[in-house]
């Protein structure tokens, strides 16, 4: 028996699955990520990318914040790719409980996943610092200038950066969520980023499944590793299981 062949039979005795994912899902859209050598975090620019997507940098240089933010993560011309359709059908299945989403794209959702734990934010919705009104992400990508609500207050991309913590709520449910599943994929990420990456320490099931094209720092705690492209898993998960 294949290590994917072991993954979806797990899949199938599984009474709940969720899936946590990062970047990587979203690569094979054509996104860049962060981190690899080929990330953001690896292109040159007169601030250091973290700093970029930092509070105080959105607050003290917010012009600059906009110009990154809309050069390097507008989605726009980028659609979900076989992952995020594989979970979405595996969700409408009773095959999938949740996803629990380090990414900012909204692909789940725009593949069809109804149940997402968007732990770090989406760029699909913004809200006025003074007024509270919310905008989508036309208000921000459509707009060369900073963008501004009705009211005059600053609007912010709902996305949680460097310096803010995460919503509460969305980790208590994460938490929750891989707290009872009987089998944990991984998808798509080095786990390096805290604290989503010390959530999976909750979970108590039978199975985790890592799928990352490198290794990562919790290789050693899983049951099994796959270090492959995440979508080629995907791919055979959809000929074997979603028919």
């Amino acid at each position: 028996m294949t290590d994917v062949e072991k993954f979806i039979q797990w899949i199938k005795e599984s009474k709940k699955t969720v899936f946590f994912g990062g970047a990587g899902v979203s690569t094979e859209s054509g996104l860049k990520d962060f981190r690899s050598k080929d990330g953001l975090y690896n292109e040159k620019y007169d601030f250091p990318p973290e700093e970029i997507l930092s509070h105080h940098f959105f607050m003290d240089h917010t012009d600059e914040f906009y110009k990154f933010y809309r050069d390097k993560l507008n989605t726009k011309g980028f659609k979900a790719n076989i992952t995020h359709i594989v979970l979405a059908e595996m969700e409408e299945r009773g095959l999938l409980s949740s996803v629990i989403t380090q990414n900012i794209d909204g692909f789940h959702q725009e593949a069809g996943s109804k149940k997402v734990l968007e732990l770090h934010g989406s760029i699909k919705r913004n809200t006025c610092m003074k007024c509270h009104k919310s905008y989508d992400e036309k208000i921000v990508f459509d707009n060369i200038d900073i963008p501004r609500c009705s009211c005059g207050g600053l609007i912010k991309p709902d996305v949680v950066l460097y310096e803010e913590g995460l919503d509460d709520d969305i980790v208590r449910k994460a938490i929750h969520e891989i707290a009872t599943c009987d089998l944990l994929i991984i998808g798509g990420t080095s786990l390096n980023v805290y604290p989503a990456a010390s959530f999976i320490h909750y979970f108590k099931g039978k199975h985790i499944v890592l799928i990352n094209r490198d290794a990562t720092p919790y290789d050693s705690i899983c049951d099994l590793v796959i270090h492959d492209n995440i979508g080629n898993v995907f791919k055979e998960i959809k000929k074997q299981v979603i028919k």
